[in-house]
């Protein structure tokens, strides 16, 4: 890889952008995830693929390295995909002004045609990090329809935030320079932990942890609708609980690290809700249970009947635009309820290896 040669900062008013996509073992996705930057309305001026350990026989090297993009090959490099991109930004961050930008992308990705242009529109003296709005693929059968929906409810979670991101997705962020160099700056100095790098080496979820350390330097976050990507869903259930498992492991990981504070204090609020949210949700099927045992039926109440018709209400329109199969999934509530008590196992389970001291392990998926 030769890096782009920085132009004169007196010379260059729109910023310079480069884009870093960290690839292991993904030559079937690469070449899709690169088209999709080609075709921005705001095309990356560079565009680098950071194929990372990969065990393929050099296949994704060589996908790589046929869509004529510059292949940066590595090998022995510690710390998963954070390292890799830790090792990427290293070599190209010095050709770089504090003004420019670098989008970090999943090979697994493929952003929508205006992403940059967008996310790039986003930043001004405030916010520093672009995070996409991610949406799954198709295929996958019953369980990736799952997944889609519950994307489409974050990014409806998200348009009622007024944009703010509430992860800076490893899907595809853009972030300005300056806000990179003065992380490396701050975990060097050990106001940060995670190492003495861009990315933390210590955590799971790079890109959870990433979003605090943005936020902790004084930063916003966002995540504009138009910042729209297209990702890869899991199409078994082992699949999704080590994924699952894996980004909530992180997470409370990434809050026992930087303690309570007052970029935390609403990751703790909503780790708790979730928490309580599980504890009813487990506390009203035992009642149903007992109640069937006990008595036969379920009876019937107006105030409970009109209740679930409320709840069924929202969870359709929720997922309305995604058209007439995520509607009936959603009415029919026993399905989503099982993808549900899904969710709540995963993290009762990383509470409880948190709890017992269990050594983590990034699985890839």
């Amino acid at each position: 890889m030769t890096p782009t040669q920085k132009a004169p900062s007196d010379g260059r008013t729109r910023p310079h952008v480069i884009a870093l996509i960290p690839a292991r073992n993904e030559a079937e996705r690469i070449a899709a995830a690169v088209a999709g930057l080609r075709s921005q309305t705001r095309a990356p001026d560079q565009i680098v693929v950071v194929t990372n350990n990969c065990t393929d026989d050099n296949a994704t090297y060589e996908a790589a390295r046929a869509t004529g993009v510059g292949v940066l090959d590595l090998h022995d490099i510690k710390g998963k995909k954070a390292g890799a991109l830790n090792t990427a930004l290293d070599q190209v961050l010095p050709t770089l002004e504090d003004h420019d930008l670098v989008l970090a992308q999943d090979a697994d990705t493929v952003l929508a045609p205006a992403f940059v242009e967008c996310a790039a529109a986003a930043m001004n003296r405030r916010v520093s990090a672009v995070g996409g709005v991610f949406h799954g693929e198709p295929g996958g059968g019953l369980l990736g329809q799952l997944q889609r929906m519950e994307y489409q409810r974050y990014a409806r979670d998200i348009a009622r935030k007024k944009d703010r991101a509430v992860v800076l997705s490893g899907t595809a962020t853009l972030f300005r320079v300056r806000v990179l160099r003065e992380i490396k700056d701050a975990r060097t100095a050990g106001r940060l932990g995670g190492g003495t790098s861009y990315y933390s080496l210590a955590s799971l979820t790079e890109d959870d942890e990433i979003t605090k350390a943005v936020k902790t330097m004084g930063y916003q976050t966002m995540s504009p609708a138009a910042c729209s990507v297209t990702t890869e869903v899991m199409t078994t259930i082992p699949a999704l609980w080590n994924q699952r498992l894996r980004w909530q492991r992180g997470a409370l990981e990434n809050l026992r690290d930087y303690g309570w504070t007052k970029v935390t204090a609403p990751y703790f609020l909503s780790q708790l809700m979730m928490g309580l949210g599980a504890l009813a949700l487990t506390l009203y099927l035992v009642l149903v249970i007992l109640q069937l045992v006990f008595f036969g039926s379920l009876g019937y109440s107006p105030f409970w009947a009109a209740i679930g018709l409320i709840f069924a209400t929202e969870r359709v329109v929720s997922v309305w635009r995604m058209g007439w199969t995520a509607r009936l999934l959603a009415g029919v509530l026993v399905v989503e309820l099982a993808y549900d008590l899904f969710q709540q196992a995963v993290y009762f389970r990383a509470l409880f290896d948190l709890a017992l001291r269990r050594e983590e392990r990034w699985v890839a998926t």
